[in-house]
């Protein structure tokens, strides 16, 4: 088997064009398949799907003559990672005035665990609504007013206090108008709940707020991941998880409250924690759990003049694993554009680094494990870096392409918040595209890749992900892009039928690639630094290493 990936990445290298220019779509393509074929079992970590990805990313590195960038000389970090998978709840019930009501585990609600141990439970924990469970005394904001949470479940709704605030409300515009600041992420509602000594923490669903339909949220089947964490670091969460909407306005109905009300009072600073009066919850599960010892691929060219400034690329190689059958019988969610895509990309961008003479910066070429499992490898990488973050130049993602065709634009992610963002609209303008912000800021896709954790030390990012809004494709125009976007995030988004499909037009995927490849390549052979703007929440921390970049 090892020789067969062994066969399949050297192949594939050598018949590769010593010096073509440009992203070749078919080139594209054939990785994609490969990443994305049975072979690998849908990339999930720990399995035999990992150890054949890992050593088809090393050796399609290595054929393309790059050297290990990971800590002593490797291709690979290690990452453990504390895996858990829930079983069939023994209990799962609310009782509110003397009437419990079962609840079915993926209906109503859904719930995992980041606890190593094998059965978590939680007995007749009182509910506590706390708005969207906000602590941000720089803007002035506090939704928990000093509530007791020891005990206790908090129930949160999603995104900020400012997603549906109208003019005149307290909430108006503190918190980016429609664009979601990481307050508005279930992984801050989850960490905040835990901070405050809750067992349990629920999020009310709502495909508005949350940017994805319930398919989305139980996707992952009761499975959770985590870094390993010594013990006085593990959360105080027996359970977290998301009530669906509609069981969420039964809940709050029978304890006498009004749901939609509730959302108006939380977008007031006034806002105090409203308990479900005579609600309790109870849930007991099994835990399957163990350590799953995984990697992130790190490549790397190096610099010939400053080899300690560092250039990184990124894009992430895990995907679903094994699920049940859909309606064609596909049972590996393989990701083929989430983001085998964006490995083929990285592959793509090497090469072309290659091609050319080296760059006066060194680039590294990052393939991170466990995205889909909370960035867990992006951040490991960021807690242990095998280069210093002080000296990395910049971090670019690559995270979902659109496969539409070539467009017109190309969609910008986290306006305002660097000066990558001047790079890209400059590389756009060589293609004769222009720069549209993403149409749905309210997502908080800034917050939902790995480019992410590093953005949190300070490195300045540049994300490009084709689903942040419709592309104007030049055959359909924004409809067009509009109607990809809708289907593929509607359909395909985690689901086994992410495939490499005959309709898939990688002309465009290239073009972006290119602009990715062409802002890495400026910044690698210059001495300029990008930098966060003014306003950006993660300046003050980049500003603090300044010395080290003099």
């Amino acid at each position: 088997m090892i020789t067969r990936i062994l066969a399949l990445a050297l192949g594939l290298s050598a018949a590769l064009p010593a010096h073509a220019q440009t992203t070749d779509p078919q080139r594209l393509e054939q990785s994609v398949r490969t990443l994305a074929s049975d072979l690998f079992e849908g990339r999930a970590p720990g399995t035999i799907g990992e150890e054949r990805t890992i050593r088809y990313l090393v050796a399609r590195f290595e054929a393309l003559g790059l050297e290990p960038g990971g800590p002593d000389g490797q291709w690979v970090q290690k990452v453990p990672l504390l895996h858990t998978r829930l079983g069939a709840p023994e209990q799962l019930a609310v009782a509110q005035n003397g009437t419990t009501t079962d609840w079915t585990s993926g209906q109503q609600v859904y719930l995992s665990t980041l606890q190593p141990k094998d059965k978590v439970a939680i007995a007749n924990a009182p509910l506590v609504f706390v708005g969207h469970g906000v602590s941000a005394p720089e803007r002035g904001w506090d939704d928990f007013k000093d509530v007791d949470l020891k005990g206790k479940v908090a129930v949160f709704l999603i995104n900020d206090p400012d997603f549906e605030a109208a003019k005149g409300e307290d909430a108006f515009d503190k918190f980016g108008g429609r664009t979601m600041t990481y307050y508005g992420r279930w992984t801050y509602k989850f960490e905040e709940a835990a901070r405050r000594g809750a067992i349990g923490a629920l999020i009310v669903h709502d495909m508005a707020g949350a940017g994805y339909g319930w398919n989305v949220v139980v996707s992952p089947g009761g499975e959770n991941y985590d870094l390993v964490r010594p013990a006085d670091k593990l959360t105080s969460l027996q359970l977290q998880g998301w009530i669906e909407g509609n069981a969420a306005q039964a809940l709050f109905s029978s304890a006498g409250l009004d749901l939609a009300a509730l959302r108006k009072q939380a977008r007031s600073r006034t806002f105090k924690p409203v308990a479900l009066k005579g609600a309790t919850f109870s849930a007991t599960f099994p835990v399957t759990q163990d350590v799953v010892q995984s990697a992130n691929v790190l490549a790397r060219i190096p610099g010939a003049k400053r080899p300690q400034e560092t250039v990184m690329y990124g894009a992430h190689w895990d995907a679903y694993g094994k699920g049940a059958p859909d309606a064609q019988g596909r049972i590996y969610r393989a990701g083929a554009n989430d983001d085998a895509l964006g490995i083929a990309a990285l592959f793509e961008i090497a090469r072309a680094f290659k091609a050319a003479p080296a760059p006066d910066r060194s680039v590294l070429f990052a393939a991170w494990t466990a995205e889909e499992r909370g960035l867990l490898g992006s951040e490991h990488y960021a807690q242990n870096p095998a280069w210093p973050l002080d000296k990395t130049v910049a971090n670019l993602t690559i995270d979902i392409l659109q496969t539409a065709g070539k467009a017109k634009d190309v969609i910008l992610v986290g306006k305002g918040q660097d000066t990558l963002e001047d790079d890209l609209a400059k590389a756009a303008a060589t293609q004769g595209r222009t720069v549209t912000q993403e149409s749905l800021p309210e997502r908080g896709l800034f917050y939902r890749a790995d480019h992410f954790s590093m953005a949190k030390r300070g490195v300045p990012v540049l994300l490009m992900m084709g689903i942040a809004g419709a592309s104007d494709l030049v055959d359909g125009g924004r409809a067009a892009g509009q109607a990809w976007v809708d289907a593929y995030t509607g359909t395909c988004y985690h689901q086994a039928c992410d495939a490499v499909d005959d309709s898939w037009k990688l002309d465009g995927a290239a073009q972006d690639i290119d602009l990715m490849l062409s802002i890495g390549r400026d910044l690698a052979h210059s001495t300029r630094w990008p930098q966060w703007k003014a306003g950006s929440e993660f300046k003050t921390i980049r500003d603090k290493s300044a010395a080290a970049r003099q």
